[in-house]
């Protein structure tokens, strides 16, 4: 099992399977992992995805960074998959977009390519040597080359792969959070 596709239909499979004991265990320790990076605590703009399907909750974050004075943007899917950056102030502003899921409003304040600090990335899967495996669309791919930002992206532990193909397109990312910790790439690998 080595092409994208069946990965990502095993690793959806598992996600699936996972309790919610055991993702709000999980969320509880991955926000706390977030919190206490020192990428996190300097970030004065950061970009997280809206929570959705197995994934790690991301709204309590979004909420802690709102508290925290930090200038905080949400995807907002556009025609051409293309993904903007919208500026939110609330999660109230969020409604349901793309495949339902939760996006800012599309007249909202965009951020401009090179001020965004620090990017929370979704996952179907994840290697701890930062590869990422997405939904397959390649929106965050192309967001994030141009976007040159720090990068986590966020994984419950159940769901890390072993290895994962990487294409050219593909963006690494810096670090992998799970509910164990941050797993941080080291230069050059």
């Amino acid at each position: 099992m080595n092409t994208k596709q069946e990965l990502r239909r095993a690793f959806k499979a598992r996600g699936a399977a996972l309790t919610s004991e055991y993702r709000a265990a999980a969320d509880r320790a991955i926000f706390d992992a977030v919190l206490l990076s020192e990428v996190w605590r300097k970030a004065r703009s950061v970009f997280l995805y809206v929570s959705m399907w197995a994934e790690p909750d991301t709204r309590a974050l979004i909420g802690a960074a709102l508290e925290a004075g930090k200038s905080v943007y949400v995807p907002l899917c556009c025609p051409e998959r293309v993904m903007k950056a919208v500026r939110i102030q609330s999660l109230d502003e969020l409604r349901p977009g793309m495949r339902g899921i939760p996006e800012p409003p599309a007249d909202g304040e965009a951020a401009e390519p090179g001020t965004l600090e620090l990017a929370l990335v979704p996952c179907v899967t994840a290697a701890k040597d930062g590869a990422r495996l997405g939904h397959g669309a390649g929106y965050y791919d192309r967001f994030l080359r141009l976007h040159a930002c720090k990068t986590m992206c966020l994984c419950y532990g159940e769901m890390l792969a072993d290895a994962l193909p990487m294409d050219g397109h593909d963006v690494w990312m810096d670090s992998v959070v799970t509910e164990s910790g941050i797993m941080v790439r080291l230069p050059g690998s």
